[in-house]
């Protein structure tokens, strides 16, 4: 009797042996925070589980790799996960890892879209370098001449689609996505107030958007956007060609010239504002909200000219005849040469 009891001693002490075992193999491997470090895992669509389980090992993010994997064989992640950008944060075990990655439990990621971008090749960088597409891709549908007139623009409007702002966005939208999303926020952007006015001064919402780009370009100093935009209109009105120099920078494709010259008038260009009437055939950079809102309440004026000042400050010199824009031209190139000579005479 007293052996049979020892024997069932033995057995419970056993028993409770392994389910302690049991207990902490279970604890180490599916609840123990295995976070080391806070950091970003980015999963792209055609990455294997070998080539996910390295990123996953080289990342620096796990406090143990071991426990990880005996988890992620145990959970089944190598024949199920979703590509994304997931934050793995302090306090998260491999069962809290593992169910992330497993369900697609992405972390969004912020896209800022200046109004300064003036290309395809420049707005695909910017994309290509928070999204998973890479700029080749987004290149091919930037340029996706079909794709862009079912949104209702050309390849020479689309710019006037993308407003500028700060944008959540999932790090795997694909660039048809992203620029799915941009249509709705262009359609946002332009309700019923903005639609009035841009009716109001006799202009699309295409055209708001492209003498917009002009005025960006002309002006960073906000509180002439409206007086620029007012030049612009005043030459549309009448008939005169805008004369716009960032539009001929724009036909020439070197925004690096610092001083137009008159050899770069004659570029045979639908943009060359110099040789032709009107607005170019569209935006010559994305415009900000800023600049599409300076067209939209422009200031009624009489200038028809304006230049920069002679003070290098951004601002610009204003004129309603051409004898008087011709004085403060003069006197803007006799400050820039004399600058240029001290310059040229320190170096």
């Amino acid at each position: 009797m007293k052996l049979y009891k020892k024997i069932i001693l033995i057995v419970l002490a056993s028993l409770a042996l392994i389910v302690a075992l049991l207990a902490c193999g279970y604890y180490l491997i599916f609840q123990k925070n295995n976070i080391a470090e806070e950091g970003f895992i980015k999963i792209y669509r055609n990455m294997d589980y070998e080539q996910v389980s390295t990123a996953i090992d080289t990342s620096g993010i796990l406090a143990n790799k071991a426990t990880f994997h005996i988890a992620a064989r145990t959970m089944g992640l190598e024949r199920y996960f979703e590509p994304g950008l997931y934050k793995f944060k302090k306090g998260m075990n491999n069962k809290a890892i593992i169910r992330t990655i497993a369900n697609g439990w992405q972390t969004p990621t912020d896209i800022t879209i200046t109004g300064y971008i003036r290309s395809k090749e420049k707005l695909a960088q910017v994309l290509s370098s928070k999204l998973e597409a890479d700029s080749t891709l987004f290149m091919q549908v930037l340029s996706d001449t079909i794709l862009m007139h079912s949104f209702g623009f050309t390849e020479a409007s689309y710019p006037g689609m993308i407003i500028p702002n700060t944008y959540e966005m999932w790090w795997t939208v694909t660039p048809v996505e992203f620029l799915e999303r941009m249509k709705k926020e262009y359609d946002r952007f332009w309700n019923e107030e903005r639609c009035a006015k841009a009716d109001s001064i006799g202009l699309t919402k295409e055209q708001v958007s492209t003498l917009a780009s002009i005025v960006i370009e002309e002006t960073k100093y906000e509180p002439e956007m409206a007086t620029i935009a007012g030049v612009y209109m005043n030459r549309l009105k009448k008939g005169m060609r805008l004369q716009a120099d960032p539009t001929v920078l724009f036909a020439i494709g070197d925004r690096s010239i610092r001083r137009v010259l008159r050899t770069h008038l004659n570029v045979d260009s639908p943009y060359n504002t110099y040789k032709y009437t009107g607005l170019p055939p569209g935006p010559i950079t994305i415009p900000p909200i800023s600049a599409l809102d300076a067209v939209l309440n422009y200031e009624d004026h009489d200038y028809i000219y304006f230049c920069a000042k002679d003070t290098f400050d951004g601002q610009h010199s204003f004129a309603k005849d051409y004898k008087e824009h011709m004085r403060n031209a003069r006197a803007y190139h006799r400050a820039f040469t004399a600058r240029e000579k001290a310059k040229s005479t320190e170096n």
